[in-house]
């Protein structure tokens, strides 16, 4: 997994206690790699329209499937029996799926091929071209991993953008959408001022004052009021978005103090989407979860809910996202239907993804 912070590769080991889509499931080993700076500037480069590319791009998913690959084989070594697939979900690059199109760079055949495991990539299209949003695709697995019998419980992911899976009790109809900028404005804005890629705990927002003002014109995208189904993504929420905004006012805030307006845009569009669906306990997972102020806020604005990481319920907030694309692998080599129509707006249920097997010749 490579999400909207592009920080990092992140993979997991899954290890599943049976063949059924519920079957419970462990993990085994946790790898990680740093993106280059380098490459993490091509590919957030890539988000926005410039000279070359396509040749560009092309460059870049060679340079992010090998360090793919290089997650993959540590995990492998790792394993306690042979490993059956890699489910690779490669790096958002384009979004619009209202011009049926997602994109996210990764060679399936070149990551077959170096680790010489079957690979399944492009898990988003499948959805899109049946009229879906593509994303987001975790609330299928957060229903299975997550749900409680007795308590109305979202799954939060902060990543560069969050999302929201809303679990009824005791079964029902899941749902779930973006809710909008999670970490990627707090890391972008962090990175002009301070020269860092993210705010650590929050510390930076936490010592600021949230301005009014700027939350107003924030929180006026029209993005937030859409109805769901719906996703985002970096080709909405830029830094050239949020210094339109900042633009508008005759006083801009000092620095820390736009931070800790960025980190109350992020919470209150989260638990917005709590909110509505009177939820009784919010359980977060993402880089966001490490962040302390902002989870700080989440508790308080979500009050009397229960509010906690992810590690609540067993889980590794670093990895839950990763442990739903293996899942999301094992559904498509399966047969199965992944997506859920209520959530992305799809006109049924699809199986998501293209499989690449390594060749037998070595």
């Amino acid at each position: 997994m490579s999400g909207t912070s592009v920080d990092a590769v992140d993979g997991v080991l899954a290890a599943f206690d049976g063949d059924s889509p519920g079957a419970p499931v462990r993990t085994v080993a946790f790898a990680s790699r740093p993106m280059p700076a380098a490459l993490r500037a091509e590919l957030l480069a890539l988000q926005q329209p410039g000279p070359d590319e396509l040749g560009r791009a092309a460059l870049a998913t060679v340079a992010l499937t090998d360090l793919y690959a290089e997650v993959a084989l540590e995990l492998a070594t790792r394993a306690e029996s042979p490993v059956a697939a890699i489910g690779a979900h490669g790096q958002t690059v384009r979004h619009r799926p209202e011009l049926g199109y997602t994109l996210q760079l990764i060679d399936g055949a070149r990551l077959a091929e170096r680790t010489g495991l079957v690979t399944v990539v492009d898990l988003r299209s499948a959805d899109v071209a049946a009229g879906g949003q593509g994303a987001p695709l975790v609330p299928a697995f957060h229903a299975l991993a997550f749900a409680s019998a007795t308590r109305r419980r979202a799954v939060v992911n902060v990543g560069g953008i969050a999302n929201v899976s809303l679990l009824p009790a005791g079964g029902g109809t899941v749902t779930g959408f973006d809710t909008g900028p999670g970490n990627l404005l707090m890391d972008g804005w962090c990175e002009r001022h301070l020269g860092a890629p993210y705010d650590r705990g929050g510390a930076w927002a936490a010592g600021g004052r949230v301005d009014a003002a700027l939350l107003a014109r924030l929180r006026d995208e029209p993005y937030f009021a859409l109805p769901a189904p719906k996703s985002t993504g970096r080709d909405l929420f830029t830094m050239a978005w949020l210094d339109a905004r900042l633009a508008t006012l005759a006083t801009p805030p000092a620095p820390r103090d736009v931070q800790a307006t960025l980190a109350e845009l992020t919470a209150t569009t989260i638990a917005d989407a709590c909110r509505a669906f009177d939820a009784q306990e919010a359980r977060i997972c993402g880089g966001g979860a490490r962040n302390a102020h902002l989870m700080s806020r989440l508790a308080a604005l979500l009050a009397p809910a229960d509010v906690s990481c992810t590690d609540a319920l067993g889980v590794d907030p670093g990895a839950v996202e990763a442990l739903a694309f293996a899942w999301l692998a094992r559904e498509r080599l399966a047969g199965r239907p992944a997506n859920l129509p209520a959530v992305t707006g799809a006109r049924g249920p699809r199986v998501l993804g293209a499989v690449y097997a390594p060749s037998s010749r070595g």
